[in-house]
């Protein structure tokens, strides 16, 4: 019950605009990860950038179980397995970007595709989590069962061999 795993992750590209830009960065997620990506939508009007409340601006994908683990051990690679404490919450939560899609394996730079970067969130949790979200006798959780910064950082060690500044 105390062992941590992936809950999910969440790769995200945000690309500030709709159109052929935003289908190149779909095509591009999709390669990498396999899955179907969902659309961003633009929660507030920026004039400043020409965004409007309600426009596509981004694309996202939330990967699960053997698929997360995997993409995890590759992104980590991709950044050297460097993370800074920095980019941990205190639910142990963490997240890093990647500055170019074409550092994945198979993926190269297409002068018409151009280069894009993702940003990767990871939620960490323990067995018994259900309590807090089932519907008939919700709970608080222990704070035994809680992750926190410490416990994320020591799996990262322990699982991927991540190096924490």
């Amino acid at each position: 019950m105390r062992d941590l795993y992936i809950d999910k992750v969440v790769v995200h590209m945000g690309v500030g605009e709709s159109g052929e830009k935003l289908v190149k960065a779909e095509n591009i997620m999709k390669a990498i990860t396999k899955q179907t990506p969902i659309r961003s939508i633009a929660k507030k009007t920026q004039p400043a950038f020409s965004i409007r409340k309600g426009a596509p601006i981004g694309c996202k994908v939330t990967l699960r179980g053997k698929p997360a683990r995997d993409f995890i051990a590759t992104a980590l690679t991709i950044v050297q397995k460097t993370i800074f404490e920095s980019q941990f919450d205190r639910s142990g939560n963490f997240a890093f970007g990647i500055e170019e899609h074409t550092d994945f394996p198979g993926m190269s730079y297409d002068p018409q595709i151009g280069i894009y970067g993702m940003d990767v969130n990871v939620v960490l949790e323990r067995k018994g989590i259900r309590i807090t979200r089932r519907r008939m006798g919700q709970k608080k959780l222990p704070a035994k069962q809680r992750v926190n910064k410490a416990d994320a950082i020591a799996f990262l060690k322990d699982t991927y061999q991540v190096e924490v500044r």
